[in-house]
């Protein structure tokens, strides 16, 4: 088996419709402690609502903003963002979003 190299990925899924949600922009930003954020990768799911990664850089430790652009998949909801802290540099961090129109749910994933 290859060495796998660590980083975020994400799985959009429409919980109203039971699909994935494709074409949905995610930006991840390194947030330091005061506050500054650094885009450090973009992405946008494919037709499995998937981006396997979204870093631009390796992963390292620290405070990380994912921010899912929703636009006119949610009657209420343009946007979400999303702090996650990173600790084990060693692993991956998948976050997956399930959408609908009123309501939005997150969590770390496997």
């Amino acid at each position: 088996m290859a060495n796998r190299v660590p980083t975020i990925s994400s799985h959009v899924l429409d919980t109203s419709r039971g699909t994935p949600a494709a074409g949905v922009t995610i930006a991840v930003s390194r947030v330091e402690s005061d506050g500054r954020e650094t885009e450090v990768g973009r992405g946008q799911t494919d037709a499995d609502g998937r981006v396997a990664d979204l870093l631009d850089r390796p992963l390292e430790a620290g405070m990380y903003r994912l921010r899912f652009v929703l636009g006119e998949r949610s009657s209420f909801f343009a946007a979400l963002a999303v702090d996650i802290r990173v600790e084990d540099v060693g692993r991956s961090y998948h976050v997956p979003l399930l959408l609908n129109p009123f309501g939005l749910s997150t969590y770390l994933g496997s």
